[in-house]
């Protein structure tokens, strides 16, 4: 096989290819919101314990986020392609495993393989994107359709799954995922190149463990510090999770097969992107995270109205993904996202005057100019990625983008879970109605639904003096944590400006990226 010319134009192949690789990355993106769907058929039919089912909404996340970089680097070695198929094998026999899983144990199996599988798609098919279109502009394009295909599965996968469990059992959400990945499995290789590093080398196993153990740790203990504090076992575990990553760190710039090379994080643009990468991802899941619920409990929309609020954000997500390559191609990556934080910054501070007597369009709107500024950052930032990476790197590069997202959703769900859930409590503790006895007002400081909850048993006139210090008390701390969120996107302006001032999308004139490895190109696999 020829070699393709680095700067050669996609044809028909590439682009009907693009479409295959949607299909994994859609069904990912509606895997992980189905569950909340499904939840109250699954407890009622499994009966799981509270552990049980915390494992089960959990362990999928989990699983994604410690082998991510694990996977990446070995679609580098055994080829990204027949990592993508073998991966669809895997993901297609564990949704049929968790759609007729007996019981808690076998439906926690299933998500936790579930969660391998997936964490096998993300970088292969980001990495084959790379391979497939060697033309700057064509895999900006490429990378912001494969972005906005994750959105548009996000928006849609409650409004598909809600009609699957109102026409079937709990399991046919799962089985969605059966067919799609089956058809990736027969077209593959007839539209998906081959590639792998030409020259690779032997998995150091201890630089898996230590990856695997950090990444999880981290995000456990992120996840924990939103809900429990700072516990001396949370704590324990970020710890040892530090450990892990320093260690992992250390073995890798010590042994001669690293599971992530070092140099790639020789190239500026490589090291400003995934940073600016993880603080966009963090900033915009605030959005995600509390919008829905301001609108459903402050707000008093049912979740199906609250779900059609949130569409203009869910659109405004597409727009800004698919624009920003183009807006780039003729201005520069660190223009449109500089512009983009800006038009953010506008959002969130719509976003703080959001309150229980204001319009709700107030927060749709701030959101949706919210994510619709910050949606070129995540697009060209993984575009920067993979792009200023050697291609016989492609699937770590890839996979160093997706695990920094996944550190960023947990980071943002975690920090601005605790900042609101600390405010709201501060607040509620001194705005509350004086009359009401220690075992309400405790409950009522767990959080909004459980006021809510405790309101139910007092009588009108305290329950509504309860209900609405508590909406005002989540309002004043939604609006904090959205003042938050401006800081941090006019600080991911000012790093854009100050680091990220040359490269054009695809710019890869980064000597430290262009050139380790003794200069060995990415070859096409037989």
């Amino acid at each position: 096989m020829t070699e393709t010319s680095p700067r050669s134009h996609a044809g028909r192949r590439e682009w009907l290819g693009l479409a295959l690789l949607t299909l994994p990355l859609f069904v990912l993106a509606i895997d992980a919101s189905v569950l909340f769907l499904a939840a109250p058929h699954i407890g009622a039919d499994l009966d799981p314990s509270p552990t049980q089912w915390l494992w089960a909404l959990d362990v999928y996340g989990f699983m994604i986020a410690g082998f991510l970089v694990t996977m990446g680097a070995l679609g580098d070695r055994i080829g990204r392609r027949r990592l993508l198929l073998l991966g669809s094998l895997s993901f297609s026999a564990a949704s049929i495993w968790a759609a007729f899983a007996p019981t808690p144990e076998a439906f926690i199996a299933a998500r936790a393989v579930l969660g391998l599988a997936g964490a096998t798609l993300m970088p292969s098919t980001l990495a084959i994107i790379r391979t497939m279109f060697r033309d700057d502009r064509q895999r900006s394009f490429a990378i912001a359709v494969w972005m906005t295909t994750f959105s548009v599965g996000v928006a849609v996968g409650p409004l598909l799954g809600g009609a699957l469990l109102q026409a079937f059992w709990w399991g046919s959400v799962f089985l969605l995922a059966v067919p799609v990945m089956l058809i990736t499995v027969a077209l593959g290789p007839a539209l998906l190149p081959e590639s792998r590093d030409p020259e690779p080398v032997r998995v150091d196993l201890l630089s898996v463990t230590l990856s695997v153990a950090f990444l999880i740790a981290l995000v456990y203990a992120t996840k924990e510090l939103a809900t429990e504090g700072p516990t001396p076992v949370v704590l324990g575990i970020l710890a040892a999770g530090l450990l892990c990553a320093t260690a992992f760190i250390y073995r890798q710039r010590s042994i001669s097969n690293p599971l992530v090379d070092p140099s790639l994080f020789r190239s500026r643009v490589f090291r400003t992107a995934l940073l600016i990468l993880t603080i966009g991802i963090f900033t915009v899941t605030a959005v995600n995270f509390l919008v829905p619920q301001f609108l459903q409990s402050v707000a008093g929309l049912t979740p199906l109205e609250a779900g059609l609020m949130t569409a203009p954000i869910a659109l405004s997500a597409i727009a800004g993904s698919l624009t920003a390559p183009h807006l780039a191609a003729r201005t520069s990556p660190a223009v449109v996202i500089t512009a983009g934080a800006a038009i953010s910054i506008a959002g969130y501070l719509t976003l703080t005057q959001a309150a229980p007597d204001r319009p709700h369009w107030i927060v749709v709107v701030g959101g949706a100019f919210a994510v619709l500024g910050l949606s070129p950052a995540t697009v060209l930032t993984v575009d920067l990625v993979v792009g200023s990476a050697p291609e016989e790197r492609a699937g770590s590069a890839a996979a160093l983008s997706e695990t920094s997202g996944e550190l960023g959703v947990a980071l943002g769900i975690a920090v601005m879970g605790t900042i609101l859930t600390a405010l709201y409590r501060s607040t509620l503790t001194d705005t509350m109605p004086g009359r009401l006895d220690t075992a309400v007002r405790d409950s009522a400081l767990d959080g909004l639904p459980a006021a809510q909850h405790a309101a139910e048993a007092l009588p009108p006139n305290l329950a509504d003096a309860l209900l609405a210090a508590a909406r005002d008390a989540f309002s004043s701390s939604f609006n904090t944590v959205a003042l938050v969120c401006a800081t941090l996107a006019l600080a991911l302006a000012l790093m854009t400006t100050l680091w990220l001032r040359h490269p054009r999308t695809g710019d890869s004139n980064d000597t430290a990226a262009k050139q380790p490895n003794q200069g060995t190109q990415d070859q096409p696999a037989p």
